[in-house]
């Protein structure tokens, strides 16, 4: 598990698979990394091409969680996930 900090200190728990240009995967929202059916098949296909990143949501499996929340806050969340990427990820 790796983990990068959101822009109000919320830290945001990932995994990160394969080699090539970074692509986020956004997960359902009441579902984690570790019961969410994309984490295994998924980024095995993406594995070969991309760099794929799969992450926990705010307040859900090993992420931890700020008040109030704010869908900007997962817009953050996102933001901080592109930088440990290395500034980009695939539209």
């Amino acid at each position: 598990m790796n983990t990068v900090t959101s822009a109000d200190g919320t830290r945001i728990a990932y995994d990160r698979k394969g080699d090539g240009p970074a692509i986020i995967l956004v997960p359902a929202v009441l579902s984690s990394r570790a019961f969410d059916p994309l984490t295994g098949a998924l980024l095995d296909l993406l594995a070969s091409d991309f760099s794929a990143y799969f992450y926990d949501r705010r307040g859900r499996g090993e992420s931890s969680d700020t008040q109030p929340y704010a869908v900007e806050r997962e817009v953050e969340d996102i933001a901080a996930l592109v930088g440990a990427a290395g500034g980009g990820a695939y539209p």
